[in-house]
């Protein structure tokens, strides 16, 4: 007899709802095994906490340390300009709902009937959006596209909290002719809204306290691991009938009548290959036994590439230090590219760009690709399991992601021109997530400081501000250059162009006759017994959301398809 009816392994977003419901049922025996630290119920520091979220998101304590990867596509020289960055992919309880920005969004419907066309059947719209309603509380808005009795509570921050910029951002917008939407998880239309958040009375709600909170940890039935690591699923046959992990340097076994793999679009697929579950010539190089040769293992992964825009903000439009919550609208707007689709491109107006005293003096159009075409891949680098993962997003390999992107550069700089946006951000200029505005953004005292004196210094007025930001900060980018020279853009689009933490769809489900799908539309892994994947990795394509929420709704319904034995 097994140890245990269930094994998640993986306490992010997605196990932690597994966990909350399959040990609902009193009979099923549940063990949740997170590879980072747990934080039970009031044990959670306080930058997990905060509203603002960027204190958490950088903080290497809830990171995998090791764990780079590849954003843009390799042509030509461009895998010599930019090399694997640092990614912070989170290594703690909650998984990416712990450290995240809380944004609490969850894409077109087009998104989930194209998952249905794509043979996830069952996960077109009218599917999924019960449980988009079944996870969350709407603490704002009322009728039949929202919930009011789940686990995750949904809101937006009041108009009369929102800063100067966030205001000035508005009103420019409205008067360009962008449409205000009060409901950003209303009817999927481009405009201007206020962004809904998972937070309630200004602290965070991750998958971890929603789902994991006293009275669910104090089950009987439910056992939950921390600081463990799932090496590999041990089979007799055919069937998966337990874990190997790694504990305190020591390893062990523990049987499961069946396994769920919920480590994420990084980490599910090597977790399988490991296994013996992958493309066949790919496991085999490392000597791994190959117990079901499916191709699409570690194949189409997915991000939302990201470029930024910012510009340096007058005392009166900052965020004031005890308003801690730091974006308050978004728009979405629709490229007319020819197949992109509706609401394709989405910008975050960020109202500080970084915990820091620089961050706090920038405001941004974080802008990402709500809807892209590239696709890379995640492959073993040992069969060892110390080594992450080689990952390549390949990120604008699909030219229409290139072309989106450098047209969302301009739009950006025209809205920074435009009354009254221009009136209180000034020197407007390039952006990204760049390895040293990484290291620049690591929480520490050195970066405290360093950022002080260029703080100070970005408050001279005269040329001594645009100077300092081209050469400390936009590592030398003329946002004028790039705008009247179409090869300049290209060439900083490409080598610029960051992810957005939504790594998905490199373990994608679909029908069983397809080559490159791996599990069915109930989460189990083809070819074997015993064996579920759900994450984000099992989307058949990434959503035009942040993808936090619809992670929990995937393991929502994923988790009534388990109890109920489909």
């Amino acid at each position: 007899m097994p140890d245990y009816d269930y094994i998640i392994v993986g306490g992010g977003s997605a196990g932690c709802v597994l966990a909350s419901r399959l040990s609902a049922k009193p009979q099923n025996r549940v063990l949740l095994i997170e590879a980072g630290r747990d934080l039970p119920p009031g044990s959670e520091p306080a930058d997990v906490l905060d509203s603002y979220p960027m204190a958490a998101a950088f903080n290497p304590a809830y990171h995998w340390r090791r764990l780079v990867a590849s954003f843009a596509a390799r042509t030509g020289n461009m895998a010599d300009d930019a090399p694997p960055r640092f990614m912070e992919q989170a290594r703690v309880m909650g998984g990416g709902s712990t450290i995240n920005a809380q944004m609490a969004n969850r894409g077109a419907p087009a998104d989930y009937d194209e998952w249905e066309a794509m043979g996830a059947a069952g996960w077109g719209w009218d599917g999924v959006l019960p449980y988009f309603r079944k996870l969350e509380t709407d603490l704002d808005c009322d009728g039949p596209l929202h919930g009011h009795d789940g686990p995750i509570p949904i809101r937006r921050v009041p108009e009369d909290r929102w800063t100067g910029f966030s205001r000035a951002a508005a009103e420019t917008l409205t008067r360009s002719g962008m449409a205000r939407l009060d409901d950003q998880n209303g009817p999927f239309e481009d405009g201007w809204f206020p962004v809904t958040i998972s937070n309630r009375d200004e602290h965070r709600v991750s998958a971890a306290m929603g789902y994991l909170d006293a009275a669910t940890r104090a089950r009987p039935n439910l056992r939950i691991i921390d600081r463990a690591q799932v090496e590999t699923v041990l089979f007799a046959g055919r069937r998966a009938v337990a874990v190997h992990l790694r504990r305190d340097r020591m390893r062990e076994e523990i049987a499961g009548g069946e396994i769920i793999l919920s480590a994420g679009a990084l980490h599910s697929p090597v977790i399988l290959m490991r296994s013996g579950v992958g493309r066949g010539g790919h496991i085999a190089e490392y000597g791994i036994r190959v117990l079901a040769d499916r191709a699409g293992v570690g194949v189409g992964l997915m991000e939302h590439p990201s470029l930024a825009v910012s510009a340096y903000l007058r005392r009166e439009a900052r965020l004031a230090e005890l308003r801690r919550r730091h974006v308050h609208i978004g728009f979405r707007y629709s490229s007319g590219l020819e197949g992109c689709g509706a609401g394709d491109m989405y910008v975050s107006v960020t109202a500080k760009s970084a915990w820091h005293a620089v961050g706090v003096r920038l405001g941004s159009f974080l802008i990402w690709c709500n809807k892209p075409f590239s696709r890379g891949t995640v492959e073993l680098a040992s069969r060892d399991p110390d080594p992450e993962p080689v990952v390549a997003f390949e990120m604008l390999s699909d030219r229409r992601d290139l072309v989106r992107m450098m047209d969302s550069v301009r739009r950006a700089a025209a809205l920074f021109a435009l009354p009254p946006l221009c009136e209180v951000a000034l020197d407007a200029f390039p952006t990204s997530y760049s390895e040293r505005v990484r290291r620049i953004g690591a929480v520490n005292l050195k970066n405290r400081a360093l950022t002080t004196v260029m703080g100070a210094l970005l408050d001279m007025s005269g040329p001594l501000r645009p100077t300092v930001i081209r050469r400390l900060i936009a590592g030398g980018e003329s946002l004028a250059t790039l705008l009247t020279d179409d090869d300049a853009l290209e060439a900083y689009v490409r080598r610029s162009v960051a992810g957005t933490w939504h790594p998905s769809c490199s373990c994608r489900m679909g029908r069983g006759d397809d080559p490159l799908a791996v599990t069915d539309p109930a989460g189990r892994v083809y070819g074997v017994e015993g064996l579920r994947v759900c994450d984000a990795s099992i989307m058949p394509a990434v959503p035009r959301a942040n993808t936090n929420i619809p992670v929990i709704m995937m393991a929502e319904k994923i988790a009534d398809a388990v109890l109920a034995g489909r």
